[in-house]
């Protein structure tokens, strides 16, 4: 059921194309396409080294498979991609299963998985190649592999410290995860985890140091460029603009399901029993905390902190839901959690994903296309090289006087058109282009 539970998002992912945010392509899918092909768009952060190479030379591989395979249609290796994904995914659910199974027993660790595993925004995310989308499953892995009090304390942290370093290799924000988790140890006195913990997270550490040094040419060069641009200076936010911290109000509102909120009554009344509070929780709190001081603010950046404070609210709805004595009310709540938990999507990420436009464009690049126009999209919305799947020039406007535009109608070569609710529609098909196709609110328009 796991398997099965954690296939969902990379199907969603694979089917519905599109994008969170233009990182999921640029900061993942693109650059593995450029290590394969030599050829690709390459953002900003890649030529000023403020990324590490791990997750795009993942893609890297399975694009090298694809090849041998034979598997050229973008959809075919997309789909190739979400595998080792999908794989992280499950292992990321099985331990929301140990860590709820210890909370509120087999039923309800099943129950907490559910509820996690069909929320929502996670099916939306989980199947992306974002950062945060990486990050959150490492985390999930560390926050139940920390939280064990068996007697292996040294396998425990190793696996957590391992979880925690990948995490942060996925995305380097999640350093804040690293920083409490080990101050959480700490109070809790658990120092052989602890002392594993850090063992695991240094051979993470080496590992990213000697990546950097063969990619960029110096031990930890993404890490540390990184920490000048977004945190020893004001670079994110001069750049990308600065926000209130109640710019995260509304997706919050918009991200946490029923259950998520009838949790803090019933976590209230837990601490009468425990004072402790969980390390996932104690997390999340810390990382929302830092997020709302932080001027730089998007909303997909809370996705990692949502999915931990929701690893430490399952357990407690599922205790108390099967804590009923009618077996119909037990189904019923349990049922009603999982709905209203897989409903709780609208408006999280708040991001059109374009979807549609992405099948278009695939659907336009395939046999006999040389050029490829897209009207109503830049650069950084489009699919890049990656969803275009060849070597063949293409442009992107929002206008017929544009530039773009103008050129791309007067070059032959520019045989292909993608454009959004018919814009520029009647001057496309004055310039010899006819319409092929309806792609959602896409059109895709061909001439010969």
């Amino acid at each position: 059921m796991l398997a099965g539970v954690a296939l969902l998002p990379a199907l969603l992912a694979v089917a519905q194309l599109g994008r969170i945010h233009p990182d999921e392509v640029y900061q993942v899918l693109e650059p593995g396409w450029w290590r394969v092909h030599g050829y690709g768009v390459m953002a900003w952060e890649w030529q000023r080294g403020l990324r590490n190479w791990a997750a795009p030379l993942v893609v890297a591989g399975c694009l090298r498979l694809a090849d041998m395979l034979g598997l050229t249609h973008p959809v075919a290796y997309r789909g190739l991609i979400a595998v080792p994904q999908w794989a992280l995914h499950a292992w990321s659910l099985s331990a929301v299963y140990r860590f709820s199974e210890r909370r509120a027993g087999a039923a309800g660790g099943w129950l907490a998985t559910l509820m996690i595993g069909l929320y929502g925004p996670l099916l939306v995310f989980a199947g992306r190649t974002m950062a945060e989308s990486l990050s959150a499953s490492f985390l999930l892995v560390a926050m139940e592999a920390l939280d064990r009090q068996d007697a292996r304390p040294a396998r425990a942290g190793l696996v957590g410290g391992l979880a925690l370093g990948l995490a942060v290799v996925a995305r380097y924000p999640s350093g804040v995860f690293v920083v409490v988790a080990l101050l959480w140890l700490v109070f809790a006195r658990r120092w052989r985890v602890l002392a594993f913990a850090c063992l695991g997270g240094a051979g993470v550490a080496v590992a990213l140091g000697a990546l950097d040094a063969v990619t960029w040419g110096s031990p930890f060069h993404s890490f540390f460029a990184y920490a000048r641009f977004n945190v020893l200076s004001d670079g994110a936010a001069a750049t990308f603009g600065a926000a209130p911290p109640d710019f995260y109000l509304q997706p919050i509102l918009n991200s946490v399901p029923v259950w998520g909120w009838a949790a803090v009554p019933l976590g209230l009344l837990g601490l009468r029993r425990s004072r402790a509070l969980s390390l996932p929780l104690v997390c999340a709190l810390a990382y929302v905390a830092i997020l709302l001081s932080t001027p730089h603010k998007e909303a997909r950046f809370l996705y990692p902190g949502l999915v931990l404070g929701l690893m430490a609210a399952a357990p407690r709805v599922a205790e108390f839901i099967l804590a009923r004595q009618r077996q119909v009310l037990r189904w019923g709540l349990g049922g009603l959690a999982v709905v209203l938990g897989t409903v709780h999507a609208e408006g999280f990420p708040p991001d059109d994903l374009r979807a549609d436009q992405f099948r278009a464009i695939v659907s336009a690049t395939r046999d006999g296309a040389r050029g490829l126009l897209i009207v109503n999209e830049g650069l950084w919305g489009a699919g890049g090289f990656f969803y275009i799947g060849k070597n063949i020039p293409w442009r992107t406007c929002d206008w017929p006087q544009d530039a773009a535009f103008q050129a791309s109608i007067r070059d032959p070569d520019f045989n292909r058109a993608v454009t959004f609710e018919k814009r520029a529609l009647a001057e496309l098909q004055a310039a010899g282009f006819h319409v092929v196709r309806e792609v959602g609110r896409e059109t895709v328009l061909a001439r010969d």
